[in-house]
C-alpha cells in the first residue's frame, strides 16, 4: 500500500511508520518536528517537513494514496489545561483540514490515533468501547471531538475509518523508541533515573485499593500497537467508523514497574513517596476483546519484562543524547 503517516517523527507514529516501511509499504511522512525529531524517521520513508493542515492536500493530490495513519497531535495533558486553544486548533483544526484534504482527493481510508483519555475517570474496569465518555482535560476532549467528526464524515461521505484508543504505550522496536524532550510516562521516567538523568522516581500514593497500594495501569508494547494500525488500514470499510480499545488486558502496578526496571537495568533506582495526585484512578485496564474479535489483533509482547527490556535497550543506547530536544 501507498500510505501517508502524519506525525511520524514522534514515538508511536515513528515506530508505526518503520513497521509499515519494513513490511514493504510505500510510506510518506508529514511532520513539523515541533515535538519529534528526525532520528525517529525510518530511512525508507519519504519525509515532508511541514504542518499537516498546510501540506496534506498537496501531498495527497500528488498521487493515489491507499490510506492515511494520523498521529500528528499535541498530547500533554497538563499543557492542554494551560493552553487549550493550542489543542483545539492543533488537534481538531488540523484533523478537519486532513479530513477535507482526503475527501477532496478521494483518499478514503483512515486510521486515527485516539486515546483512552476520552473516557476520563472510568466507572468500571476493564474499560470497554461503550463505557461513558467523560474526558477530564482538553487533550482528551479534542480526541473525542475528532472521533465524533470522523463518524459524521463516514456516515455522510463514505469515509472508511478506524479510531484506536490506547492506554500506556511503552517498549521499542528495531532501534525506534520513546525519546521526547518532555516526558510524562512512567517507564521512560524510571529509566531516566537508571541512566542518571533524574535523581529519583516519585510514587504518588501507596495506599490505593490495589494489590500493593500503588496505581495499576495497562501497558501495551508499541510494536503490537503498530500492528493494529496496519490491520485497520487493511480492513476498513467505506461508510463505517470503527472504534477499538487497545491494551494488554493485564494491569501492572507502579511498584511492579519500578521493580522490573531495577531487575532489567541492574540499577538501584531511588524512589520517593508522594501524596496522591488529584484525578488519578486506582486502576485503568482496557478490554481489547472487541479488537481481538473483529480486527483480528493478536498482541504478542504483553509481558512487562519484555516491554521494559526493549525500552531499556533503546534508551541505554542513546546515552547522554536521550530525552534531548534534537531536530
Amino acid at each position: 500500500m501507498k500510505l501517508l503517516v502524519t506525525g511520524a517523527a514522534g514515538y508511536v507514529g515513528g515506530v508505526t511508520a518503520a513497521v509499515l516501511a519494513e513490511s514493504g509499504h510505500d510510506v510518506t511522512v508529514i511532520d513539523n518536528l515541533s515535538t519529534g525529531n528526525r532520528d525517529a524517521l525510518h530511512p525508507d520513508v519519504t519525509f515532508i517537513e511541514g504542518d499537516v493542515a498546510d501540506c496534506a492536500h498537496e501531498v495527497l493530490a500528488g498521487g493515489n494514496f491507499d490510506g492515511v495513519a494520523h498521529f500528528a497531535a499535541r498530547s500533554l495533558v497538563g499543557e492542554s489545561c494551560q493552553d487549550p486553544a493550542a489543542y483545539w486548533h492543533g488537534n481538531v483544526g488540523t484533523t478537519l483540514a486532513l479530513l477535507d484534504a482526503m475527501r477532496a482527493t478521494d483518499t478514503n481510508n483512515l486510521v486515527f490515533s485516539s486515546t483512552a483519555a476520552t473516557y476520563g475517570e472510568p466507572e468500571q474496569v476493564p474499560i470497554t468501547e461503550d463505557s461513558p465518555k467523560a474526558p477530564t482535560n482538553p487533550y482528551g476532549a479534542t480526541k473525542l471531538a475528532i472521533d465524533y467528526a470522523i463518524t459524521s464524515y463516514a456516515e455522510a461521505y463514505g469515509l472508511a475509518a478506524t479510531s484506536l484508543r490506547y492506554f500506556n504505550v511503552a517498549g521499542a522496536w528495531h532501534g525506534y523508541g520513546e525519546n521526547r524532550e518532555i516526558e510524562t510516562h512512567l517507564i521512560p521516567l524510571v529509566l531516566q533515573v537508571a541512566l542518571g538523568h533524574r535523581d529519583k522516581i516519585m510514587v504518588f500514593g501507596d495506599d490505593w485499593p490495589t494489590v500493593d497500594g500503588t496505581c495499576v495501569r495497562d501497558y501495551i508494547h508499541v510494536k503490537d500497537l503498530a500492528d493494529a494500525h496496519l490491520l485497520a488500514l487493511q480492513s476498513n470499510k467505506p461508510g463505517v467508523h470503527r472504534i477499538y480499545n487497545l491494551g494488554s488486558g493485564d494491569g501492572y502496578s507502579v511498584r511492579e514497574v519500578i521493580d522490573t526496571c531495577r531487575e532489567v537495568t541492574g540499577h538501584e533506582i531511588p524512589e520517593e513517596k508522594a501524596p496522591r495526585r488529584d484525578g488519578d484512578p486506582a486502576t485503568l485496564i482496557a478490554s481489547s476483546a472487541k479488537a481481538i474479535a473483529e480486527l483480528g489483533w493478536n498482541p504478542q509482547l504483553t509481558d512487562l519484562k519484555t516491554i521494559v527490556t526493549d525500552a531499556w535497550e533503546f534508551t541505554s543506547q542513546l546515552g547522554d543524547k536521550a530525552y534531548s530536544a534534537r531536530r
